[in-house]
């Protein structure tokens, strides 16, 4: 397993948390002001901050070509996933070979991510017809098998993630949701999520879904 860290102005303690716990990290840095630096991992720097989505895309493809069949765990490292939680859904990813997603409980979300989350698995349903429990989680295993796929998703940004799963459900690839216990720090202020802006593009994604590509 590759543990994949799309991380922008991350904080070096955090970072050096998640780092630490596991042998095999990719660090995609997305422009940050200060260059990350993460000793014994990769590190693999956008010289611009280009989208979460872009970052993500950036790690698939080097994980692709220098650890062929290796599955991959993406989080975030802002302090929402724990060392634990992302163990969870390694074991998951790696004895099931289906993409993963490791689901907060929405109770214990800070009201603006509770009520967009609501809102957003609601119309998922809706469009889809499949219950995912938290559609924007940045917890996700994915299968070695569908790195190269993972590439083709459009999306430079936060809806990327919503685009992942428009299209494993067009396509019909099985989606497991793991239960994880989400620790949020002075009320997720850390999120890089903007949320109109960011909200505007995932609700974009879902309408194109129904009107276009379902």
């Amino acid at each position: 397993m590759v543990l994949l860290l799309p991380v922008y102005q991350p904080s070096v303690d955090r970072l050096r948390e998640l780092t630490s716990a596991f042998s095999q990290v990719v660090v995609v840095d997305d422009g940050s002001s200060v260059p990350v630096s993460a000793p014994g991992c990769v590190v693999l720097r956008h010289s611009v901050n280009l989208g979460k989505g872009a970052a993500l895309k950036t790690g698939f493809a080097y994980v692709a070509e220098k650890y062929p069949g290796a599955p991959v765990v993406c989080a975030d490292a802002d302090g929402q996933h724990s060392v634990e939680d992302i163990r969870r859904v390694q074991e998951a990813v790696s004895s099931s070979g289906h993409l993963v997603l490791g689901v907060r409980r929405v109770r214990r979300m800070p009201a603006r991510s509770r009520v967009g989350n609501a809102v957003t698995r609601t119309l998922f349903r809706a469009a889809t017809g499949q219950w995912v429990r938290d559609t924007q989680t940045g917890l996700r295993g994915v299968p070695g098998s569908l790195l190269d796929w993972a590439g083709t998703v459009p999306g430079e940004r936060f809806e990327y993630e919503m685009n992942m799963l428009l299209r494993a459900v067009r396509e019909r690839f099985p989606i497991e949701q793991v239960p994880i216990e989400t620790t949020y720090l002075d009320g997720n202020s850390s999120s890089h999520f903007g949320s109109v802006r960011d909200a505007a593009r995932v609700y974009r994604s879902l309408l194109r879904f129904v009107l276009v590509d379902r």
